[in-house]
């Protein structure tokens, strides 16, 4: 019944209240209820409100069951949560509280001001009459006071005023040394909030409506031309956190519904954008058909009703097959646009944009760098080549998706660009399982080995998360070990055609080879350790 009653509260929360919000894999976080820019579309689903965080310059439309009243559960937040930055929002709250309160005294203060000064007043008044009667008697004395008055005023001020002048000399455009000590100290908090993170955060006077700052909700790009003629699009802020994206009134197509495809699919739709769905399973299409996707009973069908499809599949061959009988093809027309997410090699993507263009269509390449959780998070990187209008045409989509996104240049750029990340990751993943087991079996802890990594140059999300899932023993697929050997494959295979050596890879790929021999292909790339424990 309690519970039950505490899920309720944020049902009663309105405009301006102050909250903790729960966003994705972050954990809760001060925020405050704002209005929402009038441009911005509230997600389709559950209720939600606006939330501007402290602390940050992030905003967020967050679902109710995701928000806890501010005072009500802070003691149990503080409990749970530690770190610089969330001390810092913590902080910054508190300072918005204070200066809340701060302004309620100054206004009672100057209402008894007020009181005091009109009392006053009255009393001088009365105090008018009889000073009256006093006035006559007191002019001789009066007089006498005066000519005192101006002997003291020659003879001391004049003296007075010389010695202060000599005393603290000045020179143009500088402050004399001693005046520093008369300046009252900065408290620690309000010198950490006005240089931290929350630097130019600005929150309305209490009791007014939010003064939402729109330039910084709305999300801008920042285009980085470098000389190699590469383009970057990135997002000013993450688009996960920021949930501010105006979203391309061209409708989206989407194919393929894997381990990054439906973190992609998912963000578009929260997003606001249009979404026509086809996946070989169809009944992976159901949960995002109750999110607001519509269902394409084939691709050609989603290609001809959708002005631009995505295509986020397996493999080389898995690429071109989605484009046969009742495919992509037998959808596209001129002005149709065409992009293809999947990691696959050169030729295979020069190919597709061939038979692509040749029937009118419009073709860009776009595979993705990243894993499971960063695509439901929407932070992937997105590496782009071909068509450059068609990659403009998917800035809103490549911002739902990601984090930032890069232009290429031709056809076959971004291919070989994702094939040697892919190369670096899978390699240094193998390296990491080698040293783990080589520090079991000279006796040494690997916990330790992990905790000394992570306090070195290479610490990294990436090689904490895998010497976890090895230590754990936990090797649930965020990144398949057959993905990875097939990179390592493509990767070598890109090497010989430009006849360039590539021993490392080669040298990772057979462990690779070996792990899926042990029939660990649909682990995560992780359990590439098991190659050097059997």
């Amino acid at each position: 019944m309690a519970a039950a009653a505490a899920a309720a509260v944020p049902m009663n929360l309105r405009q301006g209240d102050l909250v903790w919000g729960k966003l994705g894999r972050y954990p809760p976080w001060p925020g405050k209820i704002v209005n929402p820019p009038k441009d911005l579309k509230k997600p389709r689903g559950k209720k939600c409100f606006f939330v501007k965080f402290f602390g940050t310059e992030d905003h967020a439309w967050i679902k109710v069951d995701q928000l806890k009243p501010y005072h009500a559960h802070k003691e149990e937040m503080i409990k749970i949560n530690k770190g610089k930055r969330f001390q810092q929002a913590v902080d910054a709250v508190e300072e918005f509280l204070k200066k809340g309160k701060g302004k309620d005294k100054d206004q009672a203060s100057s209402h008894n001001s007020t009181e005091e000064k009109n009392r006053r007043n009255s009393s001088e008044e009365r105090g008018k009459q009889s000073m009256g009667e006093e006035k006559h008697k007191s002019g001789l004395s009066e007089g006498k006071a005066k000519k005192r008055a101006s002997s003291i005023s020659e003879r001391g001020v004049k003296p007075l005023l010389k010695r202060t002048y000599e005393q603290s000399p000045r020179k143009r455009g500088r402050p004399p040394k001693d005046e520093k000590d008369l300046t009252i100290p900065e408290s620690s908090t309000v010198k950490r909030i006005m240089t931290g993170t929350v630097a130019g955060f600005k929150w309305p006077p209490s009791g007014s409506e939010p003064a939402v700052c729109y330039q910084t909700i709305t999300k801008k790009l920042k285009v980085c031309e470098e000389e190699t003629g590469s383009t970057s699009i990135q997002a000013a802020d993450s688009t996960a956190i920021n949930g501010s994206i105006t979203p391309t009134d061209k409708k989206i197509g989407f194919l393929g519904l894997g381990l990054m495809g439906s973190g992609i699919v998912s963000n578009l739709i929260k997003m606001g954008h249009t979404v026509t769905l086809w996946n070989r399973t169809a009944e992976k299409c159901d949960l995002f058909i109750q999110e607001g996707a519509r269902l394409g009973r084939t691709p050609a069908e989603v290609v001809s009703t959708c002005d631009i499809t995505f295509a986020c599949v397996s493999d080389p061959k898995a690429a071109k097959d989605v484009l046969g009988p009742s495919g992509v093809l037998q959808g596209i027309r001129p002005g149709k646009c065409y992009v293809d997410m999947s990691t696959v090699d050169a030729d295979t993507v020069i190919e597709l944009a061939q038979v692509i263009v040749s029937r009118g269509g419009r073709f860009l390449e776009a595979p993705v760098s990243g894993n499971q959780q960063l695509s439901n998070d929407g932070m992937l990187v997105i590496l782009a080549a071909g068509d450059r209008g068609l990659y403009e045409d998917c800035s809103s989509c490549f911002q739902a998706m990601g984090k930032t996104s890069f232009f290429l240049g031709e056809v076959g750029n971004a291919a070989k660009m994702m094939l040697i990340m892919n190369m670096v990751q899978g390699s240094f993943m193998a390296t990491i399982a080698e040293g783990l087991t080589l520090a079991q079996v000279t006796g040494q802890s690997q916990q330790t080995l992990l905790d000394i990594l992570n306090q070195g140059q290479l610490a990294s999300i990436f090689l904490d998360q895998k010497c976890q899932n090895i230590l754990q023993g936990n090797f649930k697929p965020d990144f398949y070990l057959k993905y990875i050997q097939k990179d390592l494959r493509l990767a070598i295979a890109l090497g010989d055609s430009v006849n360039h050596p590539t021993p490392m890879a080669a040298a990772a790929n057979e462990v690779y080879k070996r792990a899926k021999a042990l029939d660990q292909s649909d682990n995560d790339m992780s359990a590439v350790y098991r190659a050097y424990i059997h």
